[in-house]
């Protein structure tokens, strides 16, 4: 895009949006026929420069779904996507409300995992090359690519029922994993016979699989301390090694979202629900169709938890067996697991009043604040852990749940850098090699299968993850604790 048409776009945009404050910009309802409640971006003056009218519409066209409550709202990384925006949040009333797998995503619960280790930045790169090597021949990656864990049907279904908590059962973690996990690795409810013999027979073998796109697994070190109190309880220091693993529910959960949207699209018409959109397809959320896909979506979100545990699982067999000593003696512990794609029941304060409602976060991450029951016991004073992954060669964050998420923003913050270029536009302008050699030259080891995954997943095709996470930060949804550095990166 030229600079010229740059500008044109940028003052396009600003110019259909009310600004509230310097990091909140409102769409008003006058936007577009048919918009029930406000559209509500969260971006600074800066980031209002990556968004264009197409990502403004998704978000009003949201806003056009019966039930909505308070906005339709984007996150600081929000960037076009299937439906909903990527970076999008909704929430609905149970009784008015529908329930939309566009909300959601084709990867259910694609989420992040933090694990600690007491281990320091030096006794780390020495070896990053050999520790790199190691985990990328373990854990396999890429596209279809196929675990060493074969699960038998039961298992499959037992993964379906109880995420996290079954693979620890099966031999894969440590009783203290599930404890710190958003809703402790696995969603009650979920429903195995609303998932469909395709999604079994691609779920199967995918167990401990990274897949492809902007999934990884990251070496880190803690290179900047901002809350010592938080820092404190989350069991984080300066120099501090760190390993950050992120995918999601691989075939399974793509496979359960195509089926149900099979179903929703002619649910659609069945309950005469007017969208601009087929792709916000949905359902009264009280409606079986409607019910059917959110068991079926619990069966994908918690396969995803069971997914990242057997991967941490690995991960650290790897150390064990490089550094010579077990997993508590490296003191390689889940600081916690978080969700970026997903939909829940939760209790909020909406016009003064607690009610029951779906929010949807679709690239988007839990932010409560402390005090909430549902942030685990040794972290409630301070709230929960909030992670937001950089790219590749970028900062991540630790963040924690700010004071203001619940009001803002349904207990909501973002979930990465997002997107500034497609994949494709990427492959086609980025030279892989040159990508890796130039990450080498500033200490970051990459791995992949080829040279074009690299390319798509440059750090230059991503938003600055700094801007993102300041304006969370600014608004109080989620607060910066920690930043980390990646040292070591496979990527699928």
């Amino acid at each position: 895009m030229s600079n010229q048409n740059k500008e044109k776009n940028e003052s396009d945009v600003t110019e259909e949006l009310t600004r509230v404050n310097d990091n909140i910009w409102d769409i008003p309802t006058s936007h577009a026929y048919g918009m029930n409640v406000p559209g509500r971006l969260f971006l600074s003056e800066k980031l209002m420069g990556t968004i264009d009218k197409e990502t403004v519409n998704q978000v009003a066209n949201v806003a056009m779904l019966p039930g909505i409550l308070d906005y339709s709202m984007a996150m600081p990384d929000v960037h076009l996507g299937y439906g909903f925006t990527i970076g999008g949040v909704a929430a609905f009333d149970e009784e008015e409300g529908v329930i939309s797998p566009g909300g959601v995503g084709f990867d259910i619960n694609c989420g992040v995992r933090l694990m600690k280790t007491n281990l320091l930045k030096e006794d780390a790169t020495p070896h990053m090359k050999i520790l790199t090597e190691n985990l990328f021949k373990k854990i396999p990656s890429g596209v279809g690519s196929k675990g060493e864990f074969k699960v038998t049907d039961t298992e499959l279904t037992e993964a379906f029922l109880h995420g996290s908590q079954w693979a620890v059962e099966a031999g894969y973690g440590i009783e203290s994993d599930t404890k710190n996990c958003e809703s402790y690795g696995f969603m009650e409810g979920g429903n195995p016979d609303t998932v469909g013999t395709k999604a079994r027979k691609r779920g199967r073998p995918q167990f401990g699989t990274l897949g492809s796109g902007n999934h990884f697994l990251e070496i880190q070190y803690v290179d900047k301390i901002y809350d010592p109190v938080a820092a404190a309880a989350y069991g984080l220091e300066e120099g501090q090694v760190t390993v950050m693993i992120h995918c999601g529910s691989r075939g399974a959960g793509h496979q359960i979202c195509t089926d149900h949207l099979q179903t929703l699209n002619q649910a659609v018409k069945k309950y005469k629900i007017n969208v601009p959109d087929m792709q916000l397809a949905c359902a009264p959320a009280k409606s079986k169709e409607a019910q059917d896909y959110f068991d079926a979506m619990k069966c994908g979100a918690n396969y995803a938890w069971a997914n990242r545990q057997i991967i941490m699982h690995w991960t650290r067999e790897v150390f064990e067996q490089f550094y010579g000593k077990d997993t508590d003696a490296l003191g390689m512990e889940l600081l916690y697991d978080v969700a970026h794609n997903v939909a829940k029941y939760e209790t909020h304060e909406v016009d003064g009043k607690k009610q029951d409602v779906y929010v949807h976060r679709k690239g988007a991450t839990r932010a409560f604040p402390a005090g909430h029951p549902e942030v685990p016991q040794q972290y409630r004073d301070v709230g929960q852990p909030v992670l937001i992954p950089g790219s590749m060669g970028t900062p991540s964050f630790v963040l924690k749940g700010g004071p203001n998420s619940m009001s803002l923003s349904f207990g909501s913050a973002c979930h990465g850098a997002g997107r500034l270029m497609g994949r494709g536009k990427a492959k086609g302008s980025m030279n892989g090699e040159a990508i890796q050699e130039e990450l080498a030259r500033q200490g970051i080891t990459v791995r992949a299968e080829k040279a074009s995954v690299i390319a798509e997943e440059a750090p230059s095709v991503y938003k600055n993850s700094d801007d993102v996470v300041d304006v969370v930060d600014s608004l109080g949804i989620a607060q910066k604790v920690a930043r980390l550095i990646p040292i070591g990166v496979i990527k699928g």
